[in-house]
């Protein structure tokens, strides 16, 4: 789950990082009265969207009065900054930069550990300046067992380049940021820019945070910070079925066991899907487990969407058994009742294929066609979609 960045902003103050202060508002009044709760002669009116490009969009203005605050609060709301419609702003302090930075730490998977990332020249697109000059971006090395102390820290602002009067301010920041990163289950913390102040001040001037769904069962303060007012209804309906699903925008509803197996469905219907006009309309892993009441749950909020014009169910069994997966279509079937309106294509293959179709065979639903091949049954799905 990515955060706001008033949200990130307040757990980095939990966790003792510095930030400056900053008040949401939802419209101009609302953000002159939080300029003058402030009070500072200077305020930055900042549009709260979880894409990047902000300034560049126009997202990001000074205010030097509240009535000013106002004003470039009216400019900002209902922005659309990458199809990321404004409806929220932070009004921020403003800050006398001197010397602007840049530091991250995220979950390097493909290593098995973390990494840190910092650059003494912050603000701009990292992944310019990654490309552009890759020299001037640090990369160290984080043992998940060790994490960020002082030594790793002091390793890091060495490796940026930091002078030692400046990488002696920043270290202790560094490790306060690594706290947010483990303590709140991250996968990313990233300030950019992190600054230093006309002061001689280090200050995380902007956060962004993706946090860990696979921990929530750790967190339940977490579940204030999602916005299911921005989300699609349907991927909040999954989530509260526990089903991993994903919104696409096409006509031909997929339902796979298998993250992999559903990403190459993805891929041989929208192949097939080409000479009709249509394309995949979602994600949908039910995992191992596809019981009546999982298949259930995922045709309910594929058939939810009003874009879906057919559905494809591809599995292979393995751990999970074809007959059981069919009795899961033939169980979810029942449950739907006259709510399951849209033709469903059945491609089954695996542990106990044969007993599977002959279930379905045996069920003989109008809306059931099964066919054996995964690309026939993509072409089929596509067919009926384009009907």
């Amino acid at each position: 789950m990515d955060l706001y960045e008033y949200q990130a902003r307040d757990l980095f103050e939990a966790h003792g990082v510095p930030v400056l202060r900053g008040i949401t508002a939802t419209t101009p009044d609302e953000a002159r009265t939080a300029a003058a709760e402030l009070g500072t002669p200077v305020v930055v009116v900042k549009a709260q969207v979880k894409t990047g490009g902000r300034g560049k969009a126009g997202g990001v203005k000074i205010a030097k009065s509240p009535d000013e605050a106002a004003s470039r609060a009216e400019e900002i709301l209902g922005l659309d900054i990458k199809g990321h419609v404004v409806k929220k702003l932070m009004i921020a302090e403003g800050a006398d930069i001197a010397e602007e930075y840049y530091f991250s730490v995220l979950l390097d998977r493909a290593n098995r550990r973390y990494l840190a990332m910092c650059s003494k020249e912050g603000g701009m697109e990292i992944e310019q300046l990654a490309v552009e000059r890759p020299d001037a971006l640090a990369r160290v090395a984080v043992d998940p067992l060790v994490g960020i102390d002082e030594a790793k820290a002091t390793e890091i602002v060495a490796a940026a380049g930091f002078d030692g009067e400046t990488g002696a301010k920043i270290v202790p920041v560094l490790i306060k940021l690594y706290d947010v990163y483990v303590g709140e289950d991250a996968t990313l913390v990233e300030v950019n820019p992190l600054v230093k102040t006309g002061a001689g001040e280090i200050v995380a001037l902007d956060g962004k945070v993706t946090l860990d769904e696979n921990a929530e069962f750790r967190h339940p303060d977490h579940e204030a910070l999602a916005d299911n007012a921005t989300t699609d209804p349907l991927e909040v309906k999954a989530k509260e079925k526990g089903l991993n699903y994903v919104k696409l925008d096409g006509e031909v509803g997929i339902i796979g066991n298998g993250a992999g197996l559903v990403m190459s469905t993805l891929d041989v219907v929208a192949y097939a899907g080409e000479p009709y006009g249509v394309k995949p309309a979602n994600f949908l892993d039910i995992g191992g487990g596809a019981n009546a009441t999982v298949m259930a749950n995922g045709l309910d909020v594929i058939l939810g969407d009003d874009q879906v014009r057919a559905v494809f169910v591809n599995v292979f069994g393995g751990i999970t058994a074809c007959d059981e997966v069919a009795n899961g279509i033939k169980g979810a079937l029942e449950i739907l009742g006259e709510e399951a309106t849209k033709p469903l294509v059945v491609r089954l293959d695996g542990n106990n294929v044969e007993q599977g179709r002959a279930i379905l065979n045996e069920l003989n639903h109008p809306l059931v066609t099964q066919v054996d091949t995964m690309d026939g049954a993509a072409a089929k799905a596509a067919e009926l979609a384009a009907r």
